[in-house]
């Protein structure tokens, strides 16, 4: 069974059969009207969550995020329809359909929920309260703040260099006869056409590209450390003594 302290924790949390199983979530928590103790739990079930089935929680668990009941999801499911008064309460004749549907003995269920709790301070041990407070435990979590990436495209950039180039271009050479160059000028016929041709070269610019590794690039990340404020909100307990008032004596 759980305490009315837990009952926060269970609210809005999914609930659970014994074989793992999610019914739905918990919604609401009715207590007993004479026990003020946790007695059923409205749980939102089918398409969408669209209907609402009671479940006895008496003998109910708090298992880490979830409350975990002894009865299978089907079985909840199919729990009869019940009305809810403006109050929040259901009425007997509703809380016997359900104990009967659930196969519960209603007297051993409610002499069980009378019987006092051990575990819970009566205030008729000593003379003495426990006062207690809340404590704020503030922690960190990791969660994902985004994404980086490396990206490689190619992109085209116009280099321009200066280079020397080389041509050739005729020229007339005249030389006058001379007894070492006599024989070669008179080798031919004394009176002739003839034609002499010579090949010129030039250079031009020849373009060619070779890829080369310049550099390695990675992502690395780098941890920084802020300092954030948190604020919240803690309950404690205070004591007041309601003392007799001063002037009120008995008179002798």
């Amino acid at each position: 069974m759980i305490t009315q302290e837990q009952i926060p924790t269970v609210l809005d949390h999914p609930v659970h059969d014994a074989d793992g199983n999610k019914i739905g979530d918990a919604k609401h928590v009715f207590l007993d009207e004479v026990t003020r103790r946790p007695e059923w739990v409205s749980v939102k079930t089918g398409l969408f969550g669209t209907s609402e089935s009671f479940i006895p929680i008496y003998e109910a668990h708090l298992v880490e995020d979830h409350l975990e009941v002894p009865y299978r999801k089907d079985k909840v499911k199919d729990a009869p329809n019940v009305d809810v008064d403006a109050g929040g309460h259901l009425s007997e004749e509703e809380e016997h359909r359900l104990y009967e549907y659930y196969g519960i003995d209603w007297d051993a269920a409610w002499q069980q929920a009378t019987q006092p709790d051990t575990h819970r301070e009566t205030g008729t041990t000593d003379d003495a309260m426990t006062r207690s407070e809340e404590q704020m435990h503030v922690g960190t979590e990791r969660y994902e703040a985004g994404r980086a990436r490396l990206r490689k495209y190619v992109v085209t950039e116009e280099v321009q260099r200066t280079i020397p180039v080389r041509h050739e271009e005729v020229r007339i050479e005249r030389e006058p006869i001379t007894d070492a160059n006599r024989d070669d000028a008179t080798a031919g016929p004394d009176i002739s056409e003839a034609e002499h041709e010579v090949t010129l070269h030039a250079e031009r610019p020849v373009v060619e590209t070779t890829a080369e590794p310049v550099e390695r690039v990675r992502l690395t990340t780098d941890e920084r450390t802020e300092e954030e404020t948190v604020t919240g909100k803690v309950r404690k307990e205070k004591i007041e003594a309601d003392q007799p008032d001063k002037d009120d004596k008995r008179q002798q």
